[in-house]
């Protein structure tokens, strides 16, 4: 985590530490709650200064899903400061609620005429395949 921290051109603190520790842990995407609620005592802002800083330099990325739903992940190695390259579906199951990165094989390729595409996100509904 150390090592992320320093590639990223970030000093490495304690808190930044414990943030990245608790998103470690979850192989599903989190919300800012569950991120306060595993923090115990802490400065507010410095969570939300230090999820901005995050998100810009490319250690997470924030999923907004239908219903205004929003969830933040750990970014592949490839993100960065400038871009985030995600070549995965976001997930969201019916029954649990929780919210998934899933890679695929073949992501597909959209090729709309006249537009240039920054960006495209793939979301999906259905059941994980812990509550199937």
């Amino acid at each position: 985590m150390k090592n992320l921290l320093r590639s990223k051109k970030l000093r490495v603190t304690d808190f930044r530490l414990a943030v990245l520790t608790i998103f470690e842990q979850h192989k599903n995407a989190i919300s800012t709650e569950q991120i306060e609620n595993e923090l115990g005592e802490f400065d507010r802002i410095t969570l939300y200064r230090t999820i901005k800083t995050f998100i810009e330099k490319g250690i997470i990325h924030e999923i907004t899903m239908p219903g205004n739903i929003k969830k933040l992940a750990l970014c592949h190695d490839n993100c960065n400061a400038k871009e985030h390259q995600h070549q995965h579906i976001h997930f969201r199951c019916n029954s649990c609620a929780e919210i998934f990165c899933l890679d695929i094989d073949d992501y597909p390729e959209i090729n709309l005429k006249g537009y240039q595409i920054d960006a495209v996100e793939i979301q999906a509904k259905g059941i994980c395949k812990n509550c199937a």
